[in-house]
């Protein structure tokens, strides 16, 4: 492809998406035993002898906590069952090829097995291990990918420069300026942190090409809309170095040695990616006894939820619900596996 030539003076721009946070459950007192409120009405007054509302947190929970250790734990879930699958996609390609037993039917039915696992691998990960099978908590994963014509050798020929990026049609300039005075890694630490407000990530490879990445929900608006000024829509590339077990072949003895290469492989990175969640969970479970709040504050969060609980009306029921929103099973059995 053609080199891009940017434009000086460009601007374009994008904005990372927004940052969530969470909130203490609250309630309105709750009115009589048997009294009901539909939610459009007005509050009920409190009546004398009614339950208290769920009123009190702990103030020294880590929020963070909890999305960390199920992030981790379904990491783990998920690679437990690629590392099984493999072993078993290893265990046949070794015995065809030794011509000891295994057949082509059941390679390609494990092939079809693993296939089916990585599909769903963002759901069953919980958005924390990426195509590579590498695990990324507690940030999301990512996608790789490159941008035709961008590349260093093309950035350090000539004079000075400047290349404005937009994402999502976005206007606030996302600009980069580069002279042949900067070196190649500065000028990767450019484009870094400039495009980092668009939650992009740049460095580069061994044959000089930028390489970007972006969280994986954030792909489908970044490959449809990036641009740069004076260039227009830009063709985006994705990273090709992913497990893909549909590509693998069992159609002959070469074939097999490749497949057979691919899976090795892939143990390999299951093992690593194993290796980080085990460390994340562990750190997570010292932040929980570090962060353990006192017994008193516990006991009293207890008796708030259940005098709560005990009142069957509207507003117990709306404290309830609250409280339990986002609550998962697998955060749930992840924070009881701590202890």
């Amino acid at each position: 492809m053609e080199a891009i030539r940017p434009t000086p003076g460009a601007t374009s721009a994008t904005t990372g998406p927004a940052g969530t946070s969470g909130a203490g459950v609250r309630s309105e007192a709750a009115p009589g035993a048997g009294q009901t409120r539909p939610p459009q009405l007005s509050p009920a007054q409190p009546v004398p002898g009614a339950a208290p509302p769920l009123r009190r947190g702990l103030a020294r929970v880590d929020h963070q906590l909890q999305g960390d250790v199920a992030s981790a734990q379904q990491a783990l879930d998920f690679l437990e069952q690629v590392a099984g699958q493999l072993q078993a996609l290893k265990s046949e390609i070794s015995a065809k090829l030794t011509s000891r037993r295994g057949d082509n039917g059941a390679i390609e039915a494990h092939l079809s097995q693993l296939g089916a696992t990585m599909d769903k691998r963002r759901q069953a990960s919980g958005g924390s291990v990426d195509a590579r099978l590498n695990f990324s908590s507690p940030q999301p994963a990512s996608q790789r990918f490159r941008v035709k014509g961008l590349n260093l050798d093309m950035l350090t020929a000539g004079s000075s420069q400047t290349l404005s990026f937009s994402v999502g049609g976005n206007t606030q300039p996302l600009t980069v300026a580069v002279d042949p005075t900067l070196t190649r890694d500065e000028i990767v630490v450019r484009f870094d942190r400039a495009l980092a407000p668009a939650n992009m990530r740049v460095s580069a490879d061994g044959s000089g090409a930028l390489v970007f990445s972006t969280p994986e929900n954030a792909w489908p608006m970044v490959r449809d809309s990036l641009s740069i000024q004076g260039v227009g829509r830009v063709a985006v590339e994705a990273d090709t170095e992913v497990i893909t077990p549909q590509q693998w072949r069992a159609d002959d003895t070469d074939a097999l040695r490749q497949s057979l290469h691919e899976v090795v492989q892939a143990l390999s990175q299951v093992q690593r990616s194993q290796d980080a969640a085990s460390q994340a969970l562990s750190a997570a479970a010292s932040r929980a006894s570090a962060n353990q709040p006192p017994a008193a504050d516990i006991e009293v969060m207890a008796q708030d939820f259940a005098d709560t609980a005990s009142t069957p009306n509207y507003e117990s029921l709306l404290a309830i619900t609250s409280a339990l929103v986002g609550i998962s099973r697998e955060r749930v059995l992840a924070l009881l596996g701590l202890h």
